[in-house]
């Protein structure tokens, strides 16, 4: 080949990479079988060649936009009724057709594992339902869609989400996060109409992963959950050619080993039990702060959503003290990131988790995160969904199954307080309380139909005087109250309620909704 043959099929090679990266391409969240939020302005975007026109085409609706000068572009579409199948065309020097879209509810759900655990237990041991071969069989809900977001921690906020959107059916509900379905499921049976559930969760991830780097920096007390994390990067660095070295001959040994198993076995399982090395770089650990948001949630926004639901803590033990702050900054967070105001916020309470304690009264890191969840009440229009006695009978299990029970309380909370149904959405809520004598009377919010004690006996109520020493308690309904007392508390001062990691929780409404715990004091 000559000089000008090679410089000419450089030309042309030059050429096409240039239109194919400048060609129009939708955030990967605008794909085939997406859900889109009613009743707002939605916001679409993408990138193509810089100073081109793009032209989005949907439901009647048209608009064209010219990109910046780094290729990105926005529209927003007019508000849409609940409503589907449409198309949506997206046009520039090339065509872009999105299927099967659908106009309805749109929730993000994120956390840790509890949000994480699928319906089905497919290839992860923890996963898996109450009644799972049940509700996989009968998963037909074609209006219900979920985008799973992989798992992408990142150092710098990224521009697209890994996954897509699926429709929910007996053969995909499996991988399906079960909160999120369960939730999906109870609104979708009360609304009627489609629900996009957009997942973005991974097992043992703190709070502040997922928090934006710019506000953990704007909260001081926060510092130190930053420095730690950038001193393990800064070590990282230095070091990082003979620890990535390291890392890359033990994964080699490892899927060796996996690939010898399976094949001595004849049984994909068999390797199951060999434990892959752990990648060194900070940056992929869910554990520090940003990198999920970077990856996870920077992504999404600001995709038209309804609202969030959250279910985490667990890992926030080590910053358990910090845990009510670190939430009022991530929600504070998101609802800043995406610009749509105060959106419903709904979140889990820690289940009961371990052995049953006998003591009246056991201060762990847990209960300090179950205390913090209910103060976090106190922001703007959030809820809590409690799950005091949700582990059931298999308590040291830190993956309750019954995630039926979570979904159903979360969509009660929702139906309430954003649907507007005329129900109660909240278990009895500590308020005030009275001595009287040798006993003391509790108040409460949120009694709804009634108080309840559990096999109609109430447990879990602990009583001290003036020495701070608690013992079990006699407890009793008296209306919309309960009085509290102790033949060994003369002059009592103080009560606690399920105040352990597993107490004997017995408090609930006549509506099945369980109290948290609750002191009356702050010793």
């Amino acid at each position: 080949m000559n000089k000008l043959s090679r410089l000419f099929c450089l030309s042309v090679a030059l050429t096409a990479t240039f239109w194919a990266k400048a060609e129009v391409k939708p955030s990967t969240l605008f794909c085939d079988h997406m859900v889109l939020q009613r009743d707002v302005l939605i916001p679409v975007w993408g990138t193509a060649k810089a100073g081109e026109k793009v032209t989005v085409k949907f439901n009647k609706s048209e608009q064209t936009v010219t990109t910046d000068a780094s290729g990105k572009w926005m529209i927003r579409l007019p508000k849409q009724k609940a409503g589907g199948p449409f198309t949506m065309s997206i046009k520039g020097t090339n065509a872009v057709t999105v299927n099967d879209v659908y106009v309805g509810e749109v929730w993000l759900c994120s956390g840790q594992s509890n949000m994480d655990m699928t319906v089905g237990k497919e290839d992860r041991y923890w996963c898996g339902v109450l009644n799972e071969a049940e509700e996989v069989a009968n998963a037909n809900y074609p209006t219900i869609r979920v985008f799973d977001v992989d798992y992408t921690p990142k150092q710098t906020p990224q521009v697209n989400a890994i996954g897509k959107w699926e429709v929910c059916s007996p053969k995909t509900v499996g991988h399906f996060s079960a909160v999120a379905y369960f939730f999906a499921r109870e609104i979708s049976k009360k609304l009627h109409v489609p629900i996009g559930m957009v997942t973005s969760a991974f097992g043992a991830s703190t709070a502040e992963t997922w928090i934006s780097k710019e506000s953990l920096e704007s909260h001081p007390n926060l510092k130190p959950l930053l420095d730690a994390y950038h001193d393990k990067l800064n070590k990282f660095v230095a070091d990082s050619a003979n620890l990535m070295a390291k890392y890359r001959a033990e994964l080699a040994q490892y899927q060796g080993d996996q690939a010898a198993a399976q094949a001595a076995a004849g049984d994909v399982s068999a390797s199951k039990k060999l434990k892959a090395p752990r990648n060194p770089s900070p940056i992929v650990d869910q554990h520090n702060p940003y990198v999920c948001y970077n990856g996870m949630i920077a992504p999404l926004v600001p995709y038209a959503i309804r609202g969030a639901l959250w279910y985490q803590g667990e890992s926030n033990g080590p910053s358990s003290n910090l845990y009510r702050e670190i939430m009022e900054t991530l929600v504070a967070d998101w609802r800043k990131s995406w610009g749509e105001g105060n959106f419903p916020f709904l979140y889990v309470q820690l289940a009961n988790y371990g052995a049953p304690v006998t003591e009246p009264v056991k201060n762990d890191i847990m209960m300090t995160v179950r205390e913090a969840q209910v103060k976090n009440l106190s922001i703007p229009n959030t809820a809590m969904a409690v799950a005091i006695e949700n582990a059931g009978n298999d308590p040291k299990n830190i993956h309750p199954k019954n995630k039926q029970a979570i979904g159903y309380r979360l969509g009660v909370a929702a139906r309430a307080k954003v649907y507007g149904e005329k129900i109660e959405y909240s278990g009895p809520m500590y308020k005030s309380y009275k001595v009287e004598g040798d006993k003391i009377r509790l108040f409460f919010d949120h009694v709804g139909g009634g108080l309840v004690a559990k096999d109609g006996k109430l447990t879990g109520f602990a009583i001290c005087g003036e020495d701070k020493k608690f013992v079990w308690a006699e407890a009793k309904i008296e209306g919309k109250t309960i009085v509290v007392s102790s033949p060994e508390v003369k002059k009592p001062i103080a009560v606690r309620y399920a105040w352990s990691v597993n107490p004997p929780a017995s408090l609930s409404n006549k509506d099945g909704l369980w109290s948290p715990n609750f002191r009356t004091d702050n010793f």
